[in-house]
Protein backbone atom coordinates (compact mmCIF):
# COMPACT_ATOMS: atom_id res chain seq x y z
CA UNK A 1 0.00 0.00 0.00
CA UNK A 2 2.76 2.30 -0.78
CA UNK A 3 0.40 5.00 -2.86
CA UNK A 4 -2.16 6.47 -0.67
CA UNK A 5 -6.05 5.37 -1.92
CA UNK A 6 -7.51 9.05 -1.01
CA UNK A 7 -4.57 11.15 -2.76
CA UNK A 8 -7.17 11.53 -5.77
CA UNK A 9 -10.06 12.60 -3.49
CA UNK A 10 -11.92 15.66 -2.60
CA UNK A 11 -13.95 16.67 0.53
CA UNK A 12 -17.09 15.64 0.58
CA UNK A 13 -19.86 17.38 -1.43
CA UNK A 14 -22.75 18.36 0.65
CA UNK A 15 -25.29 17.27 -1.91
CA UNK A 16 -24.93 13.48 -1.30
CA UNK A 17 -25.94 14.32 2.97
CA UNK A 18 -29.20 15.80 2.08
CA UNK A 19 -32.19 13.68 3.24
CA UNK A 20 -35.42 13.90 3.52
CA UNK A 21 -38.82 11.96 4.72
CA UNK A 22 -41.48 10.48 2.94
CA UNK A 23 -44.01 8.16 5.37
CA UNK A 24 -41.63 8.19 8.44
CA UNK A 25 -38.30 6.58 6.43
CA UNK A 26 -35.61 8.50 5.56
CA UNK A 27 -33.78 8.96 1.79
CA UNK A 28 -31.07 10.74 0.13
CA UNK A 29 -32.20 13.79 -1.76
CA UNK A 30 -29.57 13.01 -4.32
CA UNK A 31 -30.12 9.26 -5.12
CA UNK A 32 -34.02 10.42 -5.72
CA UNK A 33 -33.76 13.67 -7.28
CA UNK A 34 -31.56 11.60 -9.77
CA UNK A 35 -33.33 8.77 -10.17
CA UNK A 36 -30.66 6.46 -8.55
CA UNK A 37 -31.86 5.13 -5.87
CA UNK A 38 -34.65 4.68 -4.23
CA UNK A 39 -34.46 2.76 -0.70
CA UNK A 40 -34.14 4.76 2.23
CA UNK A 41 -31.11 5.59 3.94
CA UNK A 42 -32.08 5.29 7.42
CA UNK A 43 -31.06 2.72 10.28
CA UNK A 44 -33.79 0.33 8.96
CA UNK A 45 -32.36 -0.03 5.90
CA UNK A 46 -28.50 -0.17 7.31
CA UNK A 47 -30.26 -3.53 9.26
CA UNK A 48 -31.88 -4.91 6.30
CA UNK A 49 -28.40 -4.59 4.42
CA UNK A 50 -26.83 -6.32 7.31
CA UNK A 51 -29.61 -9.36 7.17
CA UNK A 52 -29.05 -9.70 3.30
CA UNK A 53 -25.03 -9.70 3.91
CA UNK A 54 -25.95 -12.49 6.79
CA UNK A 55 -27.83 -14.39 4.27
CA UNK A 56 -25.41 -14.08 1.42
CA UNK A 57 -22.60 -15.41 4.04
CA UNK A 58 -24.66 -18.65 4.79
CA UNK A 59 -25.79 -19.47 0.98
CA UNK A 60 -22.28 -18.63 -0.54
CA UNK A 61 -20.61 -20.68 3.08
CA UNK A 62 -18.30 -17.89 4.04
CA UNK A 63 -17.07 -17.68 1.40
CA UNK A 64 -16.00 -14.03 0.47
CA UNK A 65 -13.87 -14.40 -2.13
CA UNK A 66 -14.41 -16.79 -5.00
CA UNK A 67 -11.20 -16.14 -7.80
CA UNK A 68 -7.68 -17.55 -6.80
CA UNK A 69 -6.62 -14.41 -4.89
CA UNK A 70 -4.12 -15.78 -2.01
CA UNK A 71 -2.32 -12.06 -1.55
CA UNK A 72 -4.30 -9.43 -3.36
CA UNK A 73 -2.93 -5.74 -2.90
CA UNK A 74 -5.77 -3.67 -3.83
CA UNK A 75 -9.44 -4.92 -3.60
CA UNK A 76 -12.78 -2.43 -5.17
CA UNK A 77 -15.71 -2.90 -3.74
CA UNK A 78 -18.14 -0.62 -5.68
CA UNK A 79 -21.55 -0.61 -3.69
CA UNK A 80 -20.76 -1.48 -0.27
CA UNK A 81 -23.94 -0.62 1.40
CA UNK A 82 -23.58 -1.47 4.85
CA UNK A 83 -19.62 -2.33 4.07
CA UNK A 84 -20.30 -5.94 5.79
CA UNK A 85 -18.22 -7.42 2.97
CA UNK A 86 -15.24 -4.72 2.38
CA UNK A 87 -15.01 -4.77 6.22
CA UNK A 88 -14.53 -8.99 6.70
CA UNK A 89 -12.23 -8.89 3.13
CA UNK A 90 -10.20 -6.18 4.99
CA UNK A 91 -9.52 -8.36 8.27
CA UNK A 92 -9.07 -11.36 6.59
CA UNK A 93 -6.47 -9.70 4.05
CA UNK A 94 -4.85 -7.15 6.42
CA UNK A 95 -1.81 -6.11 4.22
CA UNK A 96 -4.29 -5.58 1.27
CA UNK A 97 -5.76 -1.91 0.28
CA UNK A 98 -9.47 -2.15 -0.02
CA UNK A 99 -11.60 0.75 -1.21
CA UNK A 100 -15.23 0.70 -0.98
CA UNK A 101 -17.42 3.16 -2.98
CA UNK A 102 -21.19 3.68 -2.35
CA UNK A 103 -23.56 6.82 -2.81
CA UNK A 104 -24.82 6.58 0.98
CA UNK A 105 -22.06 8.42 3.09
CA UNK A 106 -22.98 6.23 5.71
CA UNK A 107 -20.08 4.22 7.36
CA UNK A 108 -19.83 2.37 10.46
CA UNK A 109 -18.42 3.44 13.40
CA UNK A 110 -15.34 1.08 13.26
CA UNK A 111 -13.08 0.04 10.23
CA UNK A 112 -10.11 -1.48 9.65
CA UNK A 113 -7.51 0.40 9.54
CA UNK A 114 -6.77 -1.17 5.63
CA UNK A 115 -10.14 -0.15 4.58
CA UNK A 116 -11.45 2.80 2.96
CA UNK A 117 -14.94 3.63 2.35
CA UNK A 118 -15.55 7.02 -0.32
CA UNK A 119 -18.44 8.16 -1.69
CA UNK A 120 -19.41 8.08 -5.61
CA UNK A 121 -21.97 7.56 -7.74
CA UNK A 122 -21.51 4.49 -9.56
CA UNK A 123 -23.26 6.16 -12.93
CA UNK A 124 -20.39 8.07 -13.39
CA UNK A 125 -17.72 6.97 -14.54
CA UNK A 126 -14.73 5.19 -12.83
CA UNK A 127 -12.12 7.55 -12.04
CA UNK A 128 -8.96 5.29 -10.56
CA UNK A 129 -6.54 4.32 -12.85
CA UNK A 130 -6.19 1.41 -15.43
CA UNK A 131 -5.43 -1.74 -14.64
CA UNK A 132 -5.34 -0.79 -10.65
CA UNK A 133 -7.50 -3.53 -9.00
CA UNK A 134 -6.87 -7.62 -8.14
CA UNK A 135 -10.11 -7.80 -7.30
CA UNK A 136 -13.24 -5.96 -8.11
CA UNK A 137 -16.30 -6.72 -6.69
CA UNK A 138 -19.72 -5.22 -6.97
CA UNK A 139 -22.56 -6.49 -5.25
CA UNK A 140 -26.27 -5.99 -5.55
CA UNK A 141 -26.29 -2.38 -7.33
CA UNK A 142 -28.54 -3.38 -10.22
CA UNK A 143 -31.50 -1.10 -8.40
CA UNK A 144 -29.19 1.77 -8.31
CA UNK A 145 -27.54 1.85 -11.74
CA UNK A 146 -29.45 3.28 -14.40
CA UNK A 147 -30.41 1.29 -17.36
CA UNK A 148 -28.22 2.54 -20.04
CA UNK A 149 -25.41 2.63 -17.89
CA UNK A 150 -24.71 -1.43 -17.64
CA UNK A 151 -22.29 -1.65 -20.77
CA UNK A 152 -20.25 1.04 -19.15
CA UNK A 153 -20.57 0.16 -16.04
CA UNK A 154 -18.23 -3.36 -17.00
CA UNK A 155 -16.13 -1.73 -18.97
CA UNK A 156 -14.79 0.26 -15.84
CA UNK A 157 -14.76 -2.42 -14.05
CA UNK A 158 -12.39 -4.02 -16.89
CA UNK A 159 -10.73 -0.90 -17.27
CA UNK A 160 -9.65 -0.55 -13.46
CA UNK A 161 -9.01 -4.58 -13.13
CA UNK A 162 -5.06 -5.75 -13.68
CA UNK A 163 -4.22 -7.93 -16.53
CA UNK A 164 -4.77 -11.57 -14.28
CA UNK A 165 -6.87 -9.85 -11.74
CA UNK A 166 -10.63 -10.95 -11.52
CA UNK A 167 -14.14 -9.38 -11.20
CA UNK A 168 -16.68 -11.03 -9.03
CA UNK A 169 -20.69 -9.63 -9.10
CA UNK A 170 -23.26 -10.86 -7.25
CA UNK A 171 -26.87 -9.89 -8.49
CA UNK A 172 -30.35 -10.60 -7.20
CA UNK A 173 -33.15 -11.28 -10.00
CA UNK A 174 -36.45 -10.35 -8.88
CA UNK A 175 -38.60 -13.11 -9.73
CA UNK A 176 -40.51 -15.14 -7.32
CA UNK A 177 -41.40 -18.56 -8.95
CA UNK A 178 -42.72 -21.84 -6.92
CA UNK A 179 -41.23 -25.20 -6.97
CA UNK A 180 -44.39 -26.51 -6.88
CA UNK A 181 -46.36 -24.55 -8.87
CA UNK A 182 -48.49 -23.62 -6.15
CA UNK A 183 -47.66 -20.15 -6.17
CA UNK A 184 -50.06 -17.96 -8.73
CA UNK A 185 -50.66 -14.57 -10.36
CA UNK A 186 -53.22 -14.14 -7.36
CA UNK A 187 -51.45 -14.18 -4.69
CA UNK A 188 -49.38 -11.18 -3.02
CA UNK A 189 -45.69 -12.84 -3.42
CA UNK A 190 -45.95 -13.03 -7.02
CA UNK A 191 -47.56 -9.54 -7.45
CA UNK A 192 -44.93 -8.23 -5.26
CA UNK A 193 -42.28 -9.35 -7.44
CA UNK A 194 -44.05 -8.33 -10.86
CA UNK A 195 -44.93 -4.93 -9.58
CA UNK A 196 -41.71 -4.14 -8.30
CA UNK A 197 -39.55 -4.95 -11.45
CA UNK A 198 -42.95 -3.17 -13.42
CA UNK A 199 -42.22 0.03 -10.94
CA UNK A 200 -38.43 -0.07 -12.38
CA UNK A 201 -38.91 -0.21 -15.94
CA UNK A 202 -37.09 2.13 -18.08
CA UNK A 203 -35.38 3.25 -15.00
CA UNK A 204 -33.40 0.45 -14.17
CA UNK A 205 -32.65 -3.55 -15.28
CA UNK A 206 -33.42 -5.69 -12.50
CA UNK A 207 -33.61 -8.45 -15.01
CA UNK A 208 -29.57 -7.68 -15.54
CA UNK A 209 -28.30 -11.20 -13.79
CA UNK A 210 -29.59 -13.20 -17.32
CA UNK A 211 -27.30 -10.79 -19.38
CA UNK A 212 -24.04 -10.25 -16.75
CA UNK A 213 -22.05 -13.08 -18.51
CA UNK A 214 -22.62 -11.54 -21.93
CA UNK A 215 -21.89 -7.96 -21.04
CA UNK A 216 -18.70 -9.45 -19.41
CA UNK A 217 -17.42 -11.35 -22.50
CA UNK A 218 -18.16 -8.16 -24.80
CA UNK A 219 -16.08 -5.50 -22.11
CA UNK A 220 -13.25 -8.09 -22.60
CA UNK A 221 -13.01 -10.59 -19.69
CA UNK A 222 -12.24 -14.23 -20.31
CA UNK A 223 -12.72 -17.06 -18.36
CA UNK A 224 -16.15 -15.70 -17.36
CA UNK A 225 -18.03 -18.09 -15.05
CA UNK A 226 -22.06 -17.61 -13.85
CA UNK A 227 -23.70 -19.26 -11.62
CA UNK A 228 -27.37 -19.24 -10.61
CA UNK A 229 -28.59 -20.08 -7.26
CA UNK A 230 -31.85 -21.00 -5.94
CA UNK A 231 -32.62 -19.43 -2.41
CA UNK A 232 -35.71 -20.34 -1.12
CA UNK A 233 -37.63 -17.96 1.50
CA UNK A 234 -38.51 -20.86 4.01
CA UNK A 235 -36.84 -24.30 5.20
CA UNK A 236 -38.86 -26.81 2.99
CA UNK A 237 -38.44 -29.46 5.25
CA UNK A 238 -36.59 -29.92 8.65
CA UNK A 239 -33.67 -31.95 6.89
CA UNK A 240 -32.85 -28.44 4.84
CA UNK A 241 -29.96 -26.65 5.88
CA UNK A 242 -30.65 -22.89 4.64
CA UNK A 243 -33.48 -22.70 6.72
CA UNK A 244 -34.93 -19.32 5.72
CA UNK A 245 -33.57 -17.86 3.25
CA UNK A 246 -34.75 -15.29 0.47
CA UNK A 247 -34.80 -15.92 -3.30
CA UNK A 248 -32.14 -17.15 -5.56
CA UNK A 249 -28.35 -15.85 -5.95
CA UNK A 250 -26.89 -15.70 -9.13
CA UNK A 251 -23.13 -15.65 -9.65
CA UNK A 252 -20.56 -14.09 -11.89
CA UNK A 253 -17.04 -14.55 -12.40
CA UNK A 254 -15.11 -13.59 -14.98
CA UNK A 255 -10.63 -12.82 -15.66
CA UNK A 256 -9.50 -9.63 -17.37
CA UNK A 257 -8.71 -10.23 -20.48
CA UNK A 258 -6.66 -7.82 -22.62
CA UNK A 259 -5.08 -4.39 -22.01
CA UNK A 260 -8.00 -2.61 -23.71
CA UNK A 261 -8.13 0.43 -22.07
CA UNK A 262 -11.52 2.53 -21.74
CA UNK A 263 -11.64 6.30 -20.95
CA UNK A 264 -12.91 7.88 -17.64
CA UNK A 265 -14.15 11.78 -17.01
CA UNK A 266 -11.59 13.69 -14.95
CA UNK A 267 -14.40 14.22 -12.33
CA UNK A 268 -12.58 13.44 -8.94
CA UNK A 269 -14.40 10.84 -5.84
CA UNK A 270 -15.06 12.56 -1.90
CA UNK A 271 -13.71 11.65 0.85
CA UNK A 272 -16.05 10.22 3.26
CA UNK A 273 -15.33 12.00 6.67
CA UNK A 274 -14.03 10.08 9.52
CA UNK A 275 -16.81 11.15 11.94
CA UNK A 276 -20.02 11.75 9.66
CA UNK A 277 -23.53 9.16 10.08
CA UNK A 278 -22.13 6.85 12.92
CA UNK A 279 -25.40 4.73 13.65
CA UNK A 280 -26.22 2.60 16.65
CA UNK A 281 -27.72 -0.96 15.28
CA UNK A 282 -28.16 -4.68 16.47
CA UNK A 283 -27.45 -7.56 13.99
CA UNK A 284 -30.33 -7.91 12.83
CA UNK A 285 -31.69 -12.05 13.47
CA UNK A 286 -34.07 -12.39 10.85
CA UNK A 287 -33.51 -12.78 7.31
CA UNK A 288 -35.61 -14.63 4.43
CA UNK A 289 -38.63 -12.04 2.94
CA UNK A 290 -38.06 -9.61 5.66
CA UNK A 291 -35.53 -8.71 3.65
CA UNK A 292 -37.75 -7.00 1.55
CA UNK A 293 -37.89 -3.28 1.64
CA UNK A 294 -41.25 -1.61 0.79
CA UNK A 295 -39.73 0.45 -2.38
CA UNK A 296 -40.45 4.20 -2.77
CA UNK A 297 -40.46 3.15 -6.91
CA UNK A 298 -43.76 1.32 -5.89
CA UNK A 299 -45.10 4.30 -4.81
CA UNK A 300 -43.95 6.68 -7.43
CA UNK A 301 -44.03 4.95 -10.33
CA UNK A 302 -46.79 2.22 -9.70
CA UNK A 303 -49.27 4.51 -8.31
CA UNK A 304 -49.72 2.47 -4.94
CA UNK A 305 -50.22 4.12 -1.78
CA UNK A 306 -48.31 3.33 1.36
CA UNK A 307 -51.13 1.43 2.80
CA UNK A 308 -51.36 -0.95 -0.34
CA UNK A 309 -47.45 -1.16 -0.61
CA UNK A 310 -47.45 -1.90 3.30
CA UNK A 311 -50.24 -4.71 2.87
CA UNK A 312 -49.17 -6.14 0.01
CA UNK A 313 -45.69 -6.69 1.55
CA UNK A 314 -47.47 -8.33 4.55
CA UNK A 315 -49.09 -10.71 2.68
CA UNK A 316 -46.25 -11.59 0.66
CA UNK A 317 -44.19 -12.20 3.80
CA UNK A 318 -47.14 -14.30 5.42
CA UNK A 319 -47.08 -16.84 2.09
CA UNK A 320 -42.83 -16.14 1.84
CA UNK A 321 -42.87 -18.33 5.45
CA UNK A 322 -45.44 -20.46 4.25
CA UNK A 323 -43.43 -23.95 3.50
CA UNK A 324 -46.19 -25.51 1.16
CA UNK A 325 -45.48 -22.93 -1.42
CA UNK A 326 -41.52 -24.63 -2.31
CA UNK A 327 -41.20 -21.14 -3.08
CA UNK A 328 -37.58 -19.30 -4.32
CA UNK A 329 -35.99 -16.65 -7.09
CA UNK A 330 -32.96 -16.28 -8.41
CA UNK A 331 -30.32 -14.72 -6.39
CA UNK A 332 -27.27 -13.25 -7.25
CA UNK A 333 -24.98 -13.61 -10.86
CA UNK A 334 -21.82 -14.57 -9.92
CA UNK A 335 -19.60 -13.49 -12.58
CA UNK A 336 -15.59 -14.16 -12.19
CA UNK A 337 -13.62 -12.20 -14.74
CA UNK A 338 -10.03 -12.14 -15.52
CA UNK A 339 -7.12 -10.45 -17.53
CA UNK A 340 -4.81 -12.61 -19.02
CA UNK A 341 -0.77 -11.85 -18.06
Amino acid sequence: MANNPEADTTALDGSFLETFTIHNREYQQYSIENLVYFVPVDDDEIERLLAMHNVLTRVFDNRLIFPPLPRPRRILDCGHGSASWAIEVAAEHPRCEVIGLDINPWQPAEVPNNLYLQVDDLNSSLTFPSHNFDLVHSQMVANGIHINRWTHYIRDMFRVTRPGGWCQMVELYYNVQSDNGSLTEGHALRQWSSRYLESHEGLKDLRVPLRLPALMREAGFVDVEHQMIPLHTCAWSSGMSLKPIFLMSELTLCRSASERNWCSTPRRRTKLPLVYGHLSFHRTTWVSIHCISPALALILFFRMTIQDVHLLVAQARIEADNPAFKVGQSYASLCRTSLTE
